[in-house]
């Protein structure tokens, strides 16, 4: 059964999304993607796709979401405001390995200006393997979502 991905990306994204898009598996698993923008190069605001990440998780119509924009640090700010969204801002597969067994990341956000597409599939491949550790670590979680709001 194929794992549906959710991306979303602002126009500094835009390439390396039309990239992934080419991608039908990682890990030798078939992956389906849910493109939510943005379409082109021209200028747009990265919180509206990260919203409509969130939103997709919220839905269940993804499992789990990937978001780009520069550095990675204003999309991982957007999506990180919702209840059970713990998205992780990664470079490096040790990053994004850590992001899924300690945190439970379940948007990954890549800084595009700052990644190649290699990369991109290393980082990518890495954290869908990820599997969360639980315990002291899901208590941490618990203590965000306290003070975390929803849809």
């Amino acid at each position: 059964m194929p794992i549906t991905l959710a991306l979303g990306t602002d126009h500094r994204g835009f390439l390396l999304k039309q990239f992934l898009l080419q991608q039908t598996q990682f890990n030798n698993e078939p992956i389906v993607w849910l493109d939510l923008g943005c379409y082109s190069l021209e200028r747009t605001d990265y919180p509206l796709y990260a919203h409509a990440v969130v939103k997709a998780l919220y839905e269940k119509k993804a499992q789990m979401g990937i978001l780009l924009c520069a550095n990675g640090v204003g999309m991982s700010i957007a999506a990180n405001r919702f209840k059970g969204i713990y998205a992780a801002l990664a470079w490096n597969p040790l990053i994004a390995q850590t992001s899924r067994e300690d945190d439970n990341s379940n948007i990954l956000c890549l800084p595009s200006d700052y990644i190649t597409e290699h990369e991109t599939i290393l980082v990518i491949s890495t954290w869908l393997k990820g599997m969360f550790k639980k315990g002291r670590y899901g208590e941490r979680l618990n203590m965000i979502d306290e003070y975390t709001q929803t849809y």
